[in-house]
């Protein structure tokens, strides 16, 4: 695209939507992309929850404490 295309797509955007609203759909445009490159990068994932079948990993025994000998 041309430096003229933007600027008339820039200037529908603003007809359509009005310069008070142009921040906000900016920031929002950028939490969705912010969001989609977290969900492909697999950083947002949280584990999936176990099956019925399986039990939950349990946590670590706390490690025995020294003896004085």
């Amino acid at each position: 695209m041309k430096f003229e295309d933007l600027l008339i797509v820039l200037l529908i955007v603003v007809v359509l939507f009005g310069g008070s609203k142009l921040p906000q759909l900016g920031a929002g445009l950028g939490n969705g992309l912010r969001n989609f490159k977290r969900a492909m990068d697999g950083k947002d994932e949280e584990p999936p929850p176990p099956s019925p079948g399986q039990e939950a990993p349990k946590d670590p025994a706390p490690p025995a404490p020294p003896q004085g000998r």
